[in-house]
């Protein structure tokens, strides 16, 4: 079954030109498009899609508010968060507001649509930048209090990291890490399918969306150190 993608942009010669990208695939399909956050929210109830590209600069509702509202609802669909400034505030304010990615514009048309199957598939993607903002915040020090409102799994804590299993805490260690599942596995001496069932019993124990809200929480917990700047992944 083909991805259904909403792609929400206040220009529309880029929204036309992501939409004639996703549509080209034979996996995915456009079923609809956005010129401002408050006309997203609307299509994206109407149109159920799998996906969201959101624009984070737009009148009338911008798209961190958008995705902020659109992710507060139940079975709400992946956002993909895609701006030309790459601003530490976006990056933060778009993965408290529940966003599972974060992209710049002029990322190759190739690393747009591998971003939008990557968080299609209950996974998260970050520009490189963006991950080296992440932890570098955390790395100063400056990240306590990071996470904020309902949507960031702010209500978790130590009580429910007792849920945990030693195997599921080693896992989520290393997902805040950077390491995918590949790598994950290898420094574990497991399968892939293994981290992938203990990457998805976490997140259901601790009631979170996806990776990025796992290693936000893992930071501010204090189970990951953050290294120093240069981690290109989640």
């Amino acid at each position: 079954m083909s991805l259904r993608v909403l792609v929400v942009d206040d220009q529309g010669i880029v929204r036309a030109g992501f939409a004639a990208v996703i549509d080209a695939e034979d996996d995915m399909t456009v079923v609809g498009e956005a010129a401002d956050g408050a006309t997203a929210v609307v299509l994206a109830a109407e149109l159920a899609p799998d996906v969201v590209v959101m624009d984070v600069r737009m009148p009338e509702l911008d798209g961190i508010a958008a995705t902020r509202i659109i992710t507060a609802r139940p079975d709400a669909p992946r956002v993909l968060v895609l701006t030309t400034f790459d601003l530490d505030a976006y990056v933060f304010d778009a993965l408290r507001a529940g966003a599972s990615g974060f992209l710049l514009k002029d990322v190759h048309a190739s690393e747009l649509l591998d971003g939008i199957r990557v968080v299609a598939s209950g996974e998260s993607v970050l520009a490189p930048s963006a991950t080296r903002r992440l932890i570098g915040h955390y790395a100063s020090g400056a990240g306590t209090g990071f996470r904020s409102g309902p949507d960031s799994g702010a209500g978790n804590g130590p009580r429910e990291l007792e849920s945990l299993t030693g195997s599921q805490r080693n896992v989520l260690s290393l997902l805040a890490s950077g390491l995918n599942n590949a790598e994950i596995a290898a420094e574990l001496d497991i399968t892939v399918g293994t981290v992938k069932s203990h990457v998805n019993a976490l997140l259901r124990k601790l009631g979170l969306r996806d990776r990025v809200q796992a290693t936000i929480l893992a930071y501010d917990l204090g189970i990951t150190r953050p290294n120093p700047p240069g981690a290109d992944h989640l």
